[in-house]
Protein backbone atom coordinates (compact mmCIF):
# COMPACT_ATOMS: atom_id res chain seq x y z
CA UNK A 1 0.00 0.00 0.00
CA UNK A 2 2.88 2.47 0.74
CA UNK A 3 4.35 2.11 -2.67
CA UNK A 4 1.26 2.04 -4.85
CA UNK A 5 0.07 5.19 -2.07
CA UNK A 6 3.86 7.15 -2.98
CA UNK A 7 3.61 6.05 -6.47
CA UNK A 8 -0.10 7.95 -7.15
CA UNK A 9 1.34 10.65 -5.27
CA UNK A 10 4.38 10.86 -8.09
CA UNK A 11 2.10 10.93 -10.70
CA UNK A 12 -0.18 13.68 -9.49
CA UNK A 13 2.63 15.91 -8.91
CA UNK A 14 4.85 15.51 -12.48
CA UNK A 15 3.81 12.46 -14.98
CA UNK A 16 7.41 13.03 -16.62
CA UNK A 17 9.28 12.89 -12.58
CA UNK A 18 6.40 9.49 -12.04
CA UNK A 19 8.71 7.78 -14.91
CA UNK A 20 12.14 8.69 -13.87
CA UNK A 21 11.33 8.07 -10.15
CA UNK A 22 9.05 5.57 -9.98
CA UNK A 23 10.47 2.88 -8.41
CA UNK A 24 12.11 4.92 -5.76
CA UNK A 25 9.05 6.27 -5.15
CA UNK A 26 7.22 2.92 -4.71
CA UNK A 27 10.60 1.76 -2.46
CA UNK A 28 10.53 4.79 -0.44
CA UNK A 29 6.04 4.19 0.03
CA UNK A 30 7.31 0.46 0.84
CA UNK A 31 10.08 1.73 3.19
CA UNK A 32 7.77 3.75 5.22
CA UNK A 33 4.74 1.26 5.24
CA UNK A 34 6.71 -1.00 7.26
CA UNK A 35 8.25 1.68 9.49
CA UNK A 36 4.88 2.83 10.87
CA UNK A 37 3.45 -0.54 11.14
CA UNK A 38 6.66 -1.65 13.10
CA UNK A 39 6.23 1.81 15.43
CA UNK A 40 2.37 1.18 15.52
CA UNK A 41 3.18 -2.18 17.03
CA UNK A 42 5.81 -1.74 19.16
CA UNK A 43 8.62 -3.97 17.34
CA UNK A 44 8.32 -7.49 16.08
CA UNK A 45 7.60 -9.56 19.19
CA UNK A 46 4.17 -9.55 19.02
CA UNK A 47 3.11 -11.33 15.80
CA UNK A 48 -0.61 -10.57 15.75
CA UNK A 49 -0.31 -7.18 17.09
CA UNK A 50 2.17 -6.42 13.96
CA UNK A 51 -0.50 -7.89 11.26
CA UNK A 52 -2.93 -5.94 12.72
CA UNK A 53 -0.77 -2.48 12.85
CA UNK A 54 0.06 -3.73 9.29
CA UNK A 55 -3.69 -3.85 8.11
CA UNK A 56 -4.52 -0.71 9.24
CA UNK A 57 -1.70 0.96 7.59
CA UNK A 58 -2.58 -0.61 4.45
CA UNK A 59 -6.18 0.89 4.87
CA UNK A 60 -5.33 4.17 5.95
CA UNK A 61 -2.84 4.52 3.11
CA UNK A 62 -4.87 3.11 0.17
CA UNK A 63 -7.65 5.68 1.98
CA UNK A 64 -4.93 8.41 0.93
CA UNK A 65 -4.41 7.15 -2.82
CA UNK A 66 -7.81 6.81 -3.98
CA UNK A 67 -8.29 10.40 -2.38
CA UNK A 68 -5.28 11.64 -4.47
CA UNK A 69 -6.73 9.44 -7.09
CA UNK A 70 -10.04 11.26 -7.23
CA UNK A 71 -8.68 14.58 -7.23
CA UNK A 72 -6.88 14.06 -9.91
CA UNK A 73 -8.69 12.49 -12.78
CA UNK A 74 -5.75 11.83 -14.71
CA UNK A 75 -3.97 10.04 -11.89
CA UNK A 76 -7.17 8.04 -11.57
CA UNK A 77 -7.31 6.46 -14.92
CA UNK A 78 -3.53 5.68 -15.07
CA UNK A 79 -3.40 4.16 -11.88
CA UNK A 80 -6.85 1.93 -12.46
CA UNK A 81 -4.50 -1.11 -13.66
CA UNK A 82 -1.75 -0.19 -11.49
CA UNK A 83 -3.79 -0.56 -8.81
CA UNK A 84 -5.52 -4.01 -9.52
CA UNK A 85 -1.92 -5.47 -10.64
CA UNK A 86 -1.46 -6.50 -14.21
CA UNK A 87 1.69 -8.18 -15.93
CA UNK A 88 0.52 -7.27 -19.54
CA UNK A 89 2.43 -3.86 -19.68
CA UNK A 90 5.58 -4.98 -18.04
CA UNK A 91 7.97 -5.23 -20.72
CA UNK A 92 11.88 -6.05 -21.35
CA UNK A 93 13.02 -2.92 -19.46
CA UNK A 94 10.64 -3.95 -16.58
CA UNK A 95 12.72 -7.11 -16.26
CA UNK A 96 15.69 -5.86 -16.27
CA UNK A 97 15.03 -3.53 -13.26
CA UNK A 98 13.98 -6.35 -11.43
CA UNK A 99 16.26 -8.43 -12.26
CA UNK A 100 18.86 -6.13 -11.19
CA UNK A 101 17.43 -5.71 -7.93
CA UNK A 102 16.89 -8.94 -7.35
CA UNK A 103 20.74 -10.02 -8.16
CA UNK A 104 22.02 -8.65 -4.98
CA UNK A 105 19.04 -8.75 -2.66
CA UNK A 106 19.22 -12.81 -2.66
CA UNK A 107 22.89 -12.82 -1.59
CA UNK A 108 22.10 -10.30 1.10
CA UNK A 109 18.98 -12.47 2.43
CA UNK A 110 21.07 -15.86 2.16
CA UNK A 111 23.87 -13.85 4.24
CA UNK A 112 20.94 -13.00 6.74
CA UNK A 113 19.31 -16.74 7.22
CA UNK A 114 21.13 -17.74 9.91
CA UNK A 115 20.39 -14.29 12.05
CA UNK A 116 16.26 -15.44 10.82
CA UNK A 117 17.33 -19.14 12.32
CA UNK A 118 18.19 -17.54 15.72
CA UNK A 119 15.38 -15.12 15.81
CA UNK A 120 12.68 -17.78 15.10
CA UNK A 121 14.20 -19.08 18.39
CA UNK A 122 12.73 -16.01 19.92
CA UNK A 123 14.31 -12.74 20.31
CA UNK A 124 15.80 -12.99 23.75
CA UNK A 125 17.25 -16.64 22.62
CA UNK A 126 18.61 -14.60 20.05
CA UNK A 127 20.31 -11.97 21.93
CA UNK A 128 21.74 -14.65 24.05
CA UNK A 129 23.76 -15.69 21.18
CA UNK A 130 25.06 -12.38 20.72
CA UNK A 131 22.92 -11.60 17.61
CA UNK A 132 23.00 -8.21 16.66
CA UNK A 133 19.17 -7.44 16.71
CA UNK A 134 19.53 -3.80 15.57
CA UNK A 135 21.51 -3.95 12.68
CA UNK A 136 19.13 -7.23 11.45
CA UNK A 137 15.90 -5.47 11.37
CA UNK A 138 17.44 -2.83 9.83
CA UNK A 139 18.89 -4.64 6.85
CA UNK A 140 15.68 -6.87 6.78
CA UNK A 141 13.47 -3.79 6.49
CA UNK A 142 15.79 -2.35 3.57
CA UNK A 143 15.94 -5.75 2.10
CA UNK A 144 12.18 -6.27 1.67
CA UNK A 145 11.19 -2.75 0.85
CA UNK A 146 13.62 -2.50 -1.57
CA UNK A 147 12.24 -5.56 -2.95
CA UNK A 148 8.65 -5.04 -2.90
CA UNK A 149 8.86 -1.51 -4.17
CA UNK A 150 10.78 -2.64 -7.20
CA UNK A 151 8.20 -5.29 -7.93
CA UNK A 152 5.06 -2.87 -7.58
CA UNK A 153 7.01 0.06 -9.53
CA UNK A 154 6.68 -2.97 -12.47
CA UNK A 155 3.86 -4.82 -11.95
CA UNK A 156 1.11 -3.27 -9.73
CA UNK A 157 -0.53 -4.08 -6.18
CA UNK A 158 -0.60 -8.03 -6.73
CA UNK A 159 -1.37 -9.01 -3.11
CA UNK A 160 -1.00 -12.26 -1.12
CA UNK A 161 1.60 -13.80 -3.60
CA UNK A 162 4.70 -12.74 -0.74
CA UNK A 163 1.86 -14.29 1.90
CA UNK A 164 1.47 -17.06 0.61
CA UNK A 165 4.82 -18.05 -0.96
CA UNK A 166 6.79 -18.65 2.47
CA UNK A 167 3.37 -20.83 3.90
CA UNK A 168 4.01 -23.12 0.75
CA UNK A 169 7.29 -23.48 0.65
CA UNK A 170 7.86 -24.60 4.65
CA UNK A 171 5.09 -26.99 3.54
CA UNK A 172 7.12 -28.62 0.64
CA UNK A 173 9.98 -28.38 2.85
CA UNK A 174 11.45 -28.46 6.74
CA UNK A 175 14.70 -27.10 6.13
CA UNK A 176 16.67 -23.53 7.25
CA UNK A 177 15.71 -20.12 6.29
CA UNK A 178 18.88 -20.35 3.66
CA UNK A 179 17.33 -22.31 1.48
CA UNK A 180 14.08 -21.77 2.21
CA UNK A 181 14.32 -18.23 1.38
CA UNK A 182 15.38 -19.51 -2.14
CA UNK A 183 12.69 -21.91 -2.24
CA UNK A 184 9.96 -18.96 -1.10
CA UNK A 185 11.24 -16.88 -3.97
CA UNK A 186 11.03 -20.06 -6.55
CA UNK A 187 7.40 -20.81 -5.38
CA UNK A 188 6.26 -17.04 -5.53
CA UNK A 189 7.67 -16.66 -8.81
CA UNK A 190 5.77 -19.73 -10.27
CA UNK A 191 2.27 -18.85 -8.40
CA UNK A 192 2.70 -15.50 -10.11
CA UNK A 193 3.24 -17.11 -13.35
CA UNK A 194 0.11 -19.25 -13.00
CA UNK A 195 -2.14 -16.53 -11.74
CA UNK A 196 -1.25 -14.71 -15.11
CA UNK A 197 -1.61 -17.63 -17.01
CA UNK A 198 -5.23 -18.21 -15.49
CA UNK A 199 -6.01 -14.54 -15.76
CA UNK A 200 -5.74 -14.32 -19.45
CA UNK A 201 -7.53 -17.87 -19.89
CA UNK A 202 -10.63 -17.89 -17.66
CA UNK A 203 -12.49 -15.02 -19.63
CA UNK A 204 -10.81 -14.61 -22.94
CA UNK A 205 -10.25 -12.71 -25.16
CA UNK A 206 -10.47 -10.32 -21.95
CA UNK A 207 -8.18 -10.33 -19.24
CA UNK A 208 -8.84 -10.40 -15.49
CA UNK A 209 -6.19 -8.07 -13.44
CA UNK A 210 -4.13 -10.90 -12.13
CA UNK A 211 -4.06 -9.05 -8.91
CA UNK A 212 -7.46 -9.52 -8.39
CA UNK A 213 -6.85 -13.19 -9.16
CA UNK A 214 -3.91 -13.16 -6.79
CA UNK A 215 -6.20 -11.68 -3.94
CA UNK A 216 -8.89 -14.09 -3.98
CA UNK A 217 -6.89 -17.43 -4.39
CA UNK A 218 -4.64 -16.29 -1.26
CA UNK A 219 -7.03 -15.12 0.76
CA UNK A 220 -9.30 -18.25 0.39
CA UNK A 221 -5.55 -19.81 1.03
CA UNK A 222 -5.09 -18.36 3.94
CA UNK A 223 -8.57 -18.99 5.81
CA UNK A 224 -7.89 -22.40 4.87
CA UNK A 225 -4.74 -22.18 6.43
CA UNK A 226 -5.90 -20.44 9.64
CA UNK A 227 -8.91 -22.65 9.92
CA UNK A 228 -6.59 -25.94 9.28
CA UNK A 229 -4.48 -24.93 12.16
CA UNK A 230 -7.36 -24.08 14.95
CA UNK A 231 -8.66 -27.56 14.66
Amino acid sequence: AGGGNSAALLQAASPVLARIGFTGAAFVGALGGVLLALVLAQGVQQTLRLLLAGVVVGYVLGAVRDLVQLANPDVLQAMQGFTLGVTGFVGWSGCAVMAAVLAPLLPAAWAMARGLDALSLGEATAQSLGLPLGPLRALLIGVLALATGTAVAQTGLIGFVGLVAPHLARALARCTHGPLLLLATLVGGLLLMAADIAARVLIAPQELPVGVLTAVLGGLYLLWLMHRRSR
